[in-house]
């Protein structure tokens, strides 16, 4: 178990024959980094707040997405887009940033910067304050490192909570500018804390579960990709670098999902729709019978997320009256104040959690397929 911190002083980290040494300030703790963003991102007094997608508060956090990487050095390519909904042409922006590697092997992290529910008193904390404070601090921890043994590209997309519009445009336009061909691997960070369990899915075995969005972009199974291996490395990632207490996992089978598969809700569909293979992190709880079955959409089994909740069922008390059914997305509780009178520092270590398996992954080819 490796408890080290991401500190960026002179260290080296040896991994599979690789050293890779960083410069940067001894300061400098990325984990920490992580934190601090959430709360600029997603606290309802200081920071940013809700991010509906095409609204003024979307534009803000875009812009402070490009502030932070700019800072760090990064050269930040903004790829503006349009999309239609509810017969209305919208506008967002995708935020590209890229590491080299000693291989020009690429593997993809995306975060989703918008949210939704905010007339329910949501500000997105979990989904997906979360994820993209994560992969910021990623972004700058890898920039910090002088050499690493793959290319990362960090993907910040909006406009995914009404469709995922920044993703579904960024993969249509990679792949006419064959953008995509030296892409091993992608990995969505998508509402990566809050629930009970953090998992880690791989795309469904089912093509017919991804077929709509695959076909939005113009594909069909003759490209789209299930393998697992992404997903394997990174719980073997997890459990290396978080210990087997804290380690991630793969989720129960139930019917229409088989045992770590997920379906095509999230920004890592475009991906496996265009042949690549995900992994696709969210913190939340299969082993809860939810409003749809054991479906991962009940987040928790906390009693303020339930009117009634059955703790030996692990169910409603009635499930004809149930209104909340444990779901923290999309809600009032998606905020940090809520988050933290539930859980007490859960939020804030579950972040820092995913900046350090995710690094771990990043960092050591012994996690990937080797050809």
């Amino acid at each position: 178990m490796k408890k080290t911190l991401l500190c960026s002083a002179l260290f080296t980290l040896s991994v599979s024959g690789y050293s890779f040494a960083t410069d940067a300030p001894t300061t400098t703790n990325y984990s920490d980094k992580a934190v601090k963003y959430l709360a600029q991102i997603a606290d309802g007094s200081d920071g940013i707040g809700a991010r509906p997608a095409s609204s003024a508060k979307e534009i803000e956090t875009g812009e402070w997405i490009k502030n932070k990487l700019t800072q760090v050095g990064y050269d930040v390519i903004t790829q503006p887009f349009s999309y239609e909904k509810s017969g209305k042409t919208k506008t967002s922006n995708n935020y590209i940033v890229e590491k080299a590697g000693l291989s020009t092997d690429t593997i993809v992290l995306v975060a989703h910067y918008d949210s939704t529910g905010d007339d329910h008193g949501s500000l997105g904390a979990t989904d997906n304050g979360a994820g993209l404070a994560a992969a910021t601090a990623i972004a700058e921890a890898l920039h910090a490192a002088q050499e690493i043994p793959y290319t990362v590209r960090v993907l910040f997309v909006g406009a995914e909570e009404n469709g995922l519009n920044g993703s579904k445009h960024y993969v249509t336009e990679a792949l006419k500018k064959g953008q995509l061909d030296n892409v091993i691997a992608m990995i969505n960070y998508d509402t990566v804390g809050g629930g009970d369990i953090v998992y880690v899915h791989a795309a469904h075995s089912d093509y017919k579960q991804y077929q709509k969005t695959c076909e939005a972009i113009g594909l069909s199974d003759k490209t789209y990709n299930k393998e697992t291996w992404v997903r394997d490395g990174m719980l073997a990632a997890s459990i290396d670098r978080i210990g087997e207490e804290q380690k991630y996992v793969v989720h129960p089978g139930f019917p229409g999902y088989p045992a770590g598969e997920t379906g095509s809700w999230s920004d890592h569909a475009p991906f496996a729709c265009a042949g690549i293979p995900i992994a696709y992190v969210e913190s939340t709880n299969f082993n809860i019978n939810g409003e749809e079955g054991y479906d991962g959409y009940s987040q928790t089994e906390n009693p303020l997320m339930w009117d009634c909740y059955d703790a030996e069922n692990k169910t409603a008390c009635d499930r004809k009256t149930e209104t909340k059914w444990g779901k923290i997305w999309h809600t009032e509780f998606d905020r940090l104040d809520k988050l933290e009178q539930a859980f007490p520092g859960r939020v804030n270590k579950q972040t820092k959690n995913n900046v350090e398996v995710v690094v771990e992954y990043l960092t050591n080819n012994k996690y990937f397929k080797q050809s």
